[in-house]
């Protein structure tokens, strides 16, 4: 009867370690929140996925804040089918099985699994005392074919145990996690992971360059992490990433191929300060990763150092019908290129790069909306690390138009599946200088047309 006992105490914690090695996670807003919530979509977001002060405030609790009236399971489904047309033709095609322009294209289909890790169900499958424990551990979880590379992949993943409590007298909040890309935990859409835009086409020429913490290294990693809010004013976000095995990406789809490898660990750090006053929230912070590399898995001469350290700040304000979001980063690589150089892939010994992003993002009465960004990344000339650009040079910039409407966003969508929603979206990217040169950029403008539907 003791070992009966003991095995029902332990089970708990046993799924819980089962749910972090097999579930499978999550890019965007999902409607499985709102169910779990009884919240609308646009309680936690604006125009999805910027979030509001409540939804930051959601995803810093873990997933798992809930008014226990939804026996739904906390499964979610997203499509986005779009159009892609450029200025000019690509040669061979966009990308293979499609034309050279003018291509519609089923982008992604995702599963989601968001939300409590068991759900509304916790308490039934475990007693209220195990409840207690499991409720705190909220999981962000997606499954996406990709409809460009015609692959079945992972996405983001993040799982998550959240607390509360004091340090100083002051009120804090603190949790740990475990997920597959450096800075998908922050709660500011003015970093990497979820910045503008938000969404683009995967059949349009895009720059060569890009910092390493800019999605680089996206679903090649595993990284443990804890973070803590003091005082509903400072955020603090330390992390270390490691490289995961080839096996294992090959498994949840991803080509590992010539991936750049962190066979140690890489430190993440996050530091912010965020004040919100009635409707007006404001933030500014420092983040920055750490990585010694193999370049293209390749040990045989070294490793490579990278150093990215970037600088963002978010402020966002609702004014009756109207939602204005204001964001801003910069981020400086620093590349040591000792294995590189001595490979043939680098001209130079060393390299900077540099990554500026702007952008004001407008949603009148929940529905129709506008944004506009201005991006640049611009470094060293470097012939062997950027081999297709005319001098060598990684300088790209321009700007990104878009229109959004979202129909649903006040409703809640259908009664049938509550809580759905669906964007549709006219996005215009305009280039000045595209890898290098300003000659013939435009001829990489971009028209994107998409329906992102969440139900």
């Amino acid at each position: 009867m003791k070992n009966h006992r003991n095995l029902r105490c332990f089970l708990p914690a046993l799924l819980a370690f089962a749910a972090l090695c097999l579930i499978p996670s999550v890019a965007r807003a999902i409607p499985s929140y709102a169910r779990q919530t009884g919240l609308l979509c646009s309680a936690c977001h604006t125009e999805f996925p910027i979030l509001t002060p409540l939804g930051r405030e959601f995803k810093l609790t873990g997933y798992t804040m809930s008014s226990n009236q939804s026996d739904l399971p906390p499964i979610a489904f997203m499509l986005q089918p779009s159009f892609t047309h450029t200025n000019a033709n690509q040669p061979g095609g966009a990308a293979p099985h499609f034309g050279p322009n003018s291509n519609f294209a089923f982008t992604q289909a995702s599963a989601f699994y968001g939300g409590r890790l068991f759900g509304p169900y916790a308490e039934r499958l475990f007693g209220s005392s195990a409840a207690g424990v499991l409720n705190k551990i909220g999981v962000f979880g997606q499954m996406t074919f990709d409809g460009v590379a015609r692959r079945l992949s992972w996405d983001n993943m993040e799982i998550r145990y959240a607390d509360t409590g004091t340090l100083f007298g002051q009120p804090v909040n603190f949790g740990f996690y475990a997920n597959n890309n450096p800075g998908f935990q922050d709660l500011w859409n003015s970093t990497s992971a979820f910045g503008f835009p938000f969404s683009g086409s995967g059949l349009a020429p895009t720059p060569a360059a890009g910092t390493l913490i800019e999605g680089a290294l996206a679903q090649q990693v595993v990284g443990l992490g804890g973070y803590m809010r003091i005082a509903q004013s400072i955020y603090i976000d330390i992390a270390g990433y490691h490289t995961l095995d080839t096996r294992f990406q090959e498994a949840m789809g991803v080509n590992p191929g010539g991936e750049t490898q962190i066979p140690g660990v890489a430190p993440y750090w996050r530091v912010a300060y965020t004040k919100s006053k009635e409707n007006q929230s404001f933030e500014i912070g420092l983040y920055g990763l750490i990585a010694s590399t193999y370049p293209g898995r390749v040990n045989l001469a070294g490793e490579d150092h990278i150093t990215d350290l970037g600088l963002d700040a978010q402020y966002q304000v609702a004014l009756g019908k109207h939602d204005v979001t204001g964001l801003f980063s910069v981020i400086r690589e620093w590349e040591k290129w000792s294995a590189s150089q001595k490979l043939g892939n680098t001209s130079n010994s060393s390299d900077g790069l540099w990554s500026w992003k702007v952008a004001v993002d407008y949603l009148y009465d929940k529905t129709y909306g506008g944004a506009i960004g201005y991006f640049l990344v611009d470094g060293d000339h470097d012939p062997l690390l950027y081999p297709n650009t005319p001098s060598g040079s990684p300088a790209s910039d321009g700007i990104t138009l878009q229109l959004n409407w979202l129909p649903w966003n006040k409703s809640g969508g259908p009664s049938f599946w509550p809580k759905s929603n669906v964007k549709f979206s006219v996005q215009y990217v305009i280039y000045n200088r595209f890898d290098g040169t300003s000659r013939h950029a435009s001829d990489n403008n971009t028209l994107y047309l998409e329906s992102w539907i969440a139900f």
